[in-house]
């Protein structure tokens, strides 16, 4: 595959640069997890690819001159598996061969330019999310955080039906993104007498509060918000593994749930979702996109994401 595309991920390529993602010690190493790329040449079984084809999270599979690749979609030139062909050569799950990776690389409609449909690979993530969540229509969710991530929770759960939805953020223009995403509300996180403002749309409580900035305090906030057997849903990596609960506030039955890593069958579980709603003209990836930077300026974008800023999403252009 030549790299045509890839998203800046705050959530995991900074917390990589700074060694804090839990599990990751394997200095120096390639990153970037959100790639989209161009097929320029196929193995003799592939049947699921041909040249041209534009396919989500091509990868650079092995250690490259003592530098280890934590997926390298950062780079000109990497690769993709054929799933189909994997299987017939019995290289499935449980072989030293296999890799669930192969499952989400799917093809990018062709019509789709290369630099939006970076933002698949989010769309897919947060869907996932949602889901092992268990958000659905009719329920109620109070949404912190309307940068990427928190903004396509919001347009997420306007599009699955969610009959109440709450935005935080401490960015005005944010919120209006998120309004404009299908919020009912909006609320500055720093507005003087929040809890007031927000028990009073739901004295009940809300069926879910998620934090999609990653803020541990978050936590001990929607202990407030939430409804008798309500989930405060955490996404992504915490770059602090440990927190003090003070759950006083909280109904009797509530839970917590952290979700950290999709996995990769999942993501392809979510594909055709997410495809039907592009296709559908109801979510389009340009409206998640705040800053686009040709490869050369790459740290430039880097810094950007680094210093908060960009509204949305930030994404490295190859071509």
């Amino acid at each position: 595959m030549k790299v045509l595309a890839c998203g800046v991920c705050n959530g995991t390529d900074l917390k990589i640069i700074h060694r804090k993602f839990k599990g990751i010690n394997d200095y120096p190493l390639m990153l970037g997890h959100e790639a989209i790329g161009e097929v320029i040449e196929t193995g003799a079984r592939v049947k699921c690819f041909k040249t041209g084809d534009r396919v989500t999270l091509p990868f650079v599979e092995d250690a490259i001159d003592s530098i280890s690749s934590n997926w390298g979609g950062y780079s000109e030139y990497a690769v993709v598996g054929d799933k189909r062909a994997a299987a017939e050569l019995g290289l499935g799950v449980g072989t030293p061969g296999y890799n669930e990776a192969y499952l989400a690389q799917t093809l990018v409609p062709k019509e789709m330019d290369p630099t939006e449909a970076a933002m698949l690979i989010t769309f897919r993530e947060v869907l996932v999310g949602m889901r092992n969540f268990g958000m659905k229509a009719n329920d109620t969710a109070v949404i912190f955080g309307a940068g990427p991530v928190g903004l396509c929770f919001t347009k997420f759960s306007h599009l699955l039906g969610l009959k109440t939805i709450v935005t935080l953020d401490i960015v005005d223009e944010k919120l209006a993104d998120a309004k404009a995403a299908g919020a009912h509300y909006v609320f500055n996180a720093r507005t003087d007498g929040l809890d007031e403002k927000i028990r009073r749309i739901r004295p009940e409580g809300f069926n879910f509060v998620v934090d999609a900035v990653g803020s541990n305090g978050i936590i001990n906030q929607a202990m407030r918000y939430i409804t008798d057997t309500g989930k405060i849903c955490v996404y992504g990596i915490s770059p602090v593994m440990s927190m003090e609960l003070d759950w006083s506030a909280a109904p009797y039955n509530w839970q917590l749930i952290f979700h950290q890593m999709p996995a990769k069958r999942e993501e392809f579980d979510a594909d055709t979702q997410i495809l039907n709603w592009v296709e559908a003209g109801i979510l389009k990836p340009a409206d998640f996109i705040s800053d686009v930077f040709d490869f050369e300026h790459i740290l430039d974008a880097f810094k950007m994401v680094e210093s908060r800023g960009s509204s949305k999403k930030v994404i490295i252009k190859y071509y």
